[in-house]
């Protein structure tokens, strides 16, 4: 009857809608567990990486990887890495280990982490089409990310490095490494934190483009994104 052939159209949109709020929620809570691992992170008076934000970091992978239904072999690579160093931290914690015996593989553990999670995300919303929240979300996360994992790479180096990496009047510690990393992603530029070392300077540089990059990327897709939903045609 044609009632019952109109009906089936009607019931499918709410399904997409659902799906979509599925992965808009998905990356509201990585945001949200992202501001949490960047408090704990920030809180850290010396260079040592805490473990509570480490494992914090990785129910964000868990998450990210969920949403974005990344592939199983980058998953499990991911996973034997990460869970090895996670539960190094727990039962070093436990022991009351510190140091530079929990410090640096926390901090590389740590890097691969937020290198593995972004790259997630840009895979799945490269292939997206229309503007929504979603893209919005991705994009402010996937930024927040790259600029923790330079944060990571500053604290990997001031760790091995037996100078302080801001010289000896600014007080090294992660959480002046996260201030830094995201003034150099952003271009800010306060210039009350420098890297003393070449490799600091060149990791800085390098981070201030990958943020210039990033920001035309984005943009880009957003500008896609909001074209393609205007030129979609709507039902009669």
């Amino acid at each position: 009857m044609p009632g019952t052939e109109t009906a089936t159209p009607e019931h499918a949109a709410p399904s997409s809608g659902r799906r979509w709020d599925d992965h808009g929620i998905g990356y509201a809570i990585v945001l949200g567990l992202l501001i949490v691992s960047y408090g704990l992170c920030a809180i850290q008076p010396s260079t040592d990486p805490s473990p509570w934000a480490f494992l914090a970091m990785l129910a964000t992978v868990a998450i990210v990887f969920h949403v974005t239904r990344a592939r199983r072999l980058v998953q499990r690579v991911s996973w034997v890495v990460l869970s090895v160093a996670g539960a190094a931290a727990v039962i070093a914690t436990a022991f009351g280990v510190d140091g530079p015996v929990l410090a640096i593989p926390l901090s590389a553990a740590s890097m691969i982490a937020l290198l593995v999670a972004p790259w997630a995300i840009i895979a799945h919303q490269v292939t997206r089409r229309g503007l929504d929240l979603e893209a919005l979300l991705a994009a402010a996360t996937a930024y927040i990310l790259v600029g923790m994992f330079f944060a990571f790479v500053y604290n990997l180096i001031s760790q091995i490095s037996p100078s302080p990496m801001f010289g000896e009047e600014s007080l090294d510690s992660l959480g002046n490494q996260l201030f830094f990393s995201f003034t150099a992603l952003t271009t800010t530029g306060y210039g009350n934190l420098v890297p003393v070392g070449a490799g600091g300077q060149a990791i800085a540089i390098a981070e201030g483009i990958t943020g210039q990059l990033f920001l035309i990327t984005a943009v880009a897709r957003i500008m896609r994104g909001a074209s393609a939903k205007r030129s979609t045609p709507t039902a009669a």
